[in-house]
């Protein structure tokens, strides 16, 4: 009797823990939330197309989760025509759809992405028969790379968690956190941290990230100062806020990780996911899509930056989906104003834009699967 009260007390306790995770697919946007009206932009640097060779040393993944074209161009519009990503002379379509649904969730997005493979929705870096796939995380540190992963979610949320954990369901939180021992990356910076301390079952996976050699900071001020060695960036208790609240985390985040990367000699390969422009199309909200894709854009520029002096450096700006089934509706890209609307509050199956910039960056153009992604990199960087 006790532990049949114990084992629903446990699921109930699982359950409520998820759903506080979650709690984003649920959010309504306010009514002064519909119409972005631009307060201030921010100058964008164009970037010379001049590159050492053909195939890159390094190559940055930027995941714009949810980011469709609607939301690229909401974000152009509301910086007043100008948008790093306008950077990409190379542009293509990505089609998202799962093994299982034409409507992929961000889980098998981000495995068909990292991994190469097709799978079913909820699935972390497994395919359709749950059997772990190999990802272009854990193959860039199986030849010596230098690896990391970034995200302004938590960073055992679905898309970070499928380039390094296999687990059959992205709500195994504590599990995908488990995962992160099981690897030798050498940067990962996020939320999450409840998932590493406060586990049911006792682990406190700080401390054995400690004793692996990682430095673990939750500070972003003291994970700004970092510049070598290997660094936890455990920057909230699950979800990093909005952008009021986090300010220049991910920016932040980006370029900490960047200089610990390129200290490897013989290259890199880094994540980064802007996780919140999903979540406000989840909320239908376009002050929240905008603030968050203008937030990305940013972190476009600095991955552009690093490449233009590197000139060794790929950059694929993509999304795992889009979210929301944004239409604009109205606006003014001399006022910086964008109105829209939503016709349904989960993702869409739509094609995702693919913007590339640096060598082999003509590899990633036309319509192709989102598998592609992860067979073009390979074939770019490790072989």
């Amino acid at each position: 009797m006790y532990k049949k009260l114990n084992l629903i007390a446990l699921l109930l306790f699982a359950g409520i823990t998820i759903l506080a995770q979650d709690q984003y697919l649920t959010a309504n946007a306010e009514d002064n939330e519909k119409i972005y009206v631009s307060k201030k932009t921010y100058n964008v640097k164009k970037f010379p197309h001049k590159f050492k060779t053909d195939k890159p040393k390094n190559i940055i993944l930027l995941i714009g989760d949810g980011m469709g074209v609607s939301q690229v161009y909401a974000g152009l519009t509301a910086n007043k025509g100008k948008l790093f990503i306008n950077n990409c002379k190379h542009i293509g379509f990505s089609k998202t759809q799962s093994a299982d649904n034409y409507i992929t969730d961000s889980a098998a997005g981000g495995t068909a992405i990292s991994s190469g493979i097709k799978t079913y929705n909820g699935a972390i870096a497994v395919d359709i028969a749950g059997a772990p796939v190999k990802t272009i995380l854990e193959e860039a540190s199986d030849k010596g790379l230098a690896t990391g992963l970034v995200s302004s979610s938590a960073i055992t949320h679905a898309t970070p968690a499928s380039f390094i954990a296999h687990q059959p369901d992205r709500g195994m939180y504590e599990e995908i956190a488990a995962d992160f021992l099981n690897t030798d990356i050498d940067v990962f910076i996020g939320g999450g941290l409840d998932h590493f301390t406060k586990r049911q079952d006792g682990r406190n996976l700080v401390e054995e990230l400690q004793e692996k050699g990682y430095k673990v900071e939750t500070d972003i001020k003291a994970i700004k100062k970092t510049k070598s060695g290997k660094l936890a960036g455990l920057t909230a208790a699950v979800h990093n806020g909005r952008i009021n609240d986090r300010e220049d985390m991910l920016p932040v985040a980006t370029n900490t990780a960047l200089e610990i990367l390129s200290n490897n000699e013989d290259g890199f390969f880094l994540m980064v996911e802007g996780s919140q422009i999903d979540w406000g199309g989840h909320a239908s909200s376009t002050v929240y899509i905008v603030e968050d894709m203008l937030d990305f854009d940013k972190v476009v520029g600095q991955a552009l930056a690093f490449a233009a002096k590197d000139k060794e450096t790929l950059v694929i700006v993509t999304a795992d989906h889009e979210t929301g089934g944004m239409a604009i509706t109205g606006g003014s890209i001399k006022d910086g104003v964008v109105k829209a609307e939503y016709p349904t509050k989960g993702h869409t199956g739509v094609m995702v834009p693919i913007f590339s910039y640096g060598p082999g960056a003509e590899e990633f153009t036309g319509i192709i699967e989102n598998t592609d992604i992860y067979t073009k990199m390979k074939r770019l960087l490790l072989k």
